[in-house]
């Protein structure tokens, strides 16, 4: 037996008297010593190891504790983990996922978009509400290649499609692809493809829909762009439409960081605008509109319009189109009102665009009168070598850098402009301009007719805007007539926190 002394410390192994030991040789002497050594010191280091992970577990716990509700004990210490100043720490923040919504799934809902990146955004928000309530999984929607621009990108290379599967699943199931033995239905062909009737409300897709996805497993929804009504849905669907565009929706980590790097830029300068300058080639041969150009111009944009087959209006009358306000501006007529709107001519005006249609030529007038004038392509040269012929990459820097715009000034309201002004309304309210183009054309022209002088004509595009910055409204509703009501997306007024002044129609 071992017995400590208490004056020494030390453990003396004695003989007891009444003991008898039998030695069955020298080499088990020597194993019994050994194991008795070796085992206390065994014990030893398990012991110190254990409380060293106890100690390291208890440490990571309270700092977790102080980082979530501890008091500010806890938070003034520098820390290893983190990074002190406003740059963001490289170890991403702990992700709560939402709950699985558990459903009985009715089948599986494939989605191709069409048109271009806003477009399609839009279309997203939609098809995921319609999943929502039709009970169905969603397979993460197919964008269009086959557009003009012909941009190759997938879901993934301009959204996070993680972040958009996690975000949303407490709403609806989404899978990146079709599980295997549906996806060999598919491949057989055993599945419906069809496009939905626009401006529809959730009842169509609940009677006339959902019956054909239980019959088929799978039905594919094509042409998918204002398939869902603006009015007349139920506040759940408004909202859950809102919360796709602007939570789950998000861009990828690349294209996020090269927004916050121009913006970044502009801002060491001081306010800048955003200029949606939608003088390019596609929309003017698609809308016909002329106005400005040479004979050998109007011809180029008339036969591109006619090589495109699903852009059915052919023959246009461009300067009707123009009068009725239906024709983006030109840069000549931008810089003149601007410059009627008093917009400073030193303020830095960021071109939100693709190439303008005729080049500096055209661009001379605005150049003048707004020396400071910017582009992505100027601003960052080198970094966009992997966006290049990735228009809804480029589109989607434009809108990060809209979003954060002191001003964004549409000058024709297409989807990116339709979608900017709703987002921004979501973030505040910030200022829009919706410019009257039918107004405005017919201003310019009694200027230059001389039946204006230029204090008339600033002081009427003043008074004509004042009330039109992005202030809170309500859509304007015309029963039988979707296609002419305000566009949800452009004002999700269910959606948004209004300020203390009243709701009104403008």
């Amino acid at each position: 037996m071992c017995r400590v002394e208490e004056t020494s410390g030390k453990c003396d192994y004695k003989k007891q008297p009444e003991m008898k030991i039998k030695i069955f040789g020298g080499g088990r002497v020597e194993k019994l010593k050994n194991s008795m050594v070796s085992k206390p010191r065994m014990k030893q280091w398990m012991f110190r190891a254990l409380t060293t992970i106890l100690l390291w577990t208890c440490f990571a716990q309270l700092m977790t504790l102080g980082e979530m509700f501890g008091p500010k004990f806890f938070k003034v210490w520098p820390s290893c983990f983190t990074q002190s100043g406003s740059e963001l720490s490289s170890v991403p923040p702990k992700l709560i996922l939402p709950p699985k919504r558990l459903y009985k799934n009715n089948g599986y809902l494939m989605v191709s978009c069409n048109g271009g990146l806003n477009q399609m955004r839009a279309a997203i928000c939609d098809m995921v509400a319609i999943a929502r309530y039709l009970n169905v999984t969603l397979i993460v929607p197919e964008l269009d290649k086959t557009s003009f621009w012909n941009d190759p990108s997938e879901f993934k290379d301009i959204f996070d499609v993680d972040h958009f599967i996690t975000s949303l699943r407490d709403e609806v199931r989404i899978l990146k692809e079709l599980p295997p033995r549906v996806q060999q239905r598919v491949d057989q062909g055993m599945f419906l493809s069809m496009q939905p009737v626009s401006w529809s409300d959730i009842s169509y897709y609940v009677h006339q829909i959902l019956p054909l996805v239980r019959q088929h497993k799978v039905v594919q929804l094509n042409k998918t762009d204002t398939r869902l009504a603006n009015n007349k849905l139920s506040l759940e669907i408004q909202k859950l439409r809102c919360r796709v565009n602007f939570n789950a929706l998000r861009f990828t980590s690349q294209i996020e960081e090269l927004g916050r790097k121009v913006v970044k830029i502009l801002r060491e300068k001081g306010p800048f605008l955003v200029l949606h300058l939608r003088y390019e080639m596609d929309m003017l041969a698609f809308s016909g509109c002329t106005h400005g150009c040479n004979s050998e111009e109007e011809d180029e944009l008339t036969r591109m319009r006619y090589a495109y087959p699903w852009w059915k209006e052919k023959i246009i009358n461009s300067e009707m189109k123009r009068k009725e306000g239906l024709c983006p501006l030109t840069p000549e007529e931008t810089a003149l009102v601007l410059k009627a709107l008093g917009i400073d001519r030193n303020v830095q005006i960021y071109i939100a665009a693709g190439e303008i249609y005729g080049g500096d030529r055209r661009m001379a007038p605005l150049a003048k009168e707004f020396p400071n004038l910017v582009r992505k392509e100027t601003l960052l040269r080198s970094d966009l070598k992997f966006f290049q012929n990735h228009s809804s990459q480029m589109a989607a820097l434009d809108y990060l850098v809209a979003l954060e715009s002191d001003i964004f000034v549409p000058t024709y309201d297409g989807n990116m402009a339709k979608v900017v002004e709703g987002h921004r309304r979501f973030l505040g309210f910030k200022k829009t301009i919706l410019l009257d183009r039918k107004l405005l054309v017919k201003l310019i022209d009694e200027y230059h007719n001389g039946l204006l002088s230029w204090d008339e004509f600033s002081d009427t595009m003043k008074e004509v805007h004042s009330n039109r910055m992005g202030n809170p409204k309500k859509r304007v509703v015309i029963p039988d007539r979707p296609k002419e009501e305000d566009y949800f997306y452009s004002n999700p007024h269910e959606c948004l926190q209004l300020l203390d002044e009243p709701l009104r129609r403008t």
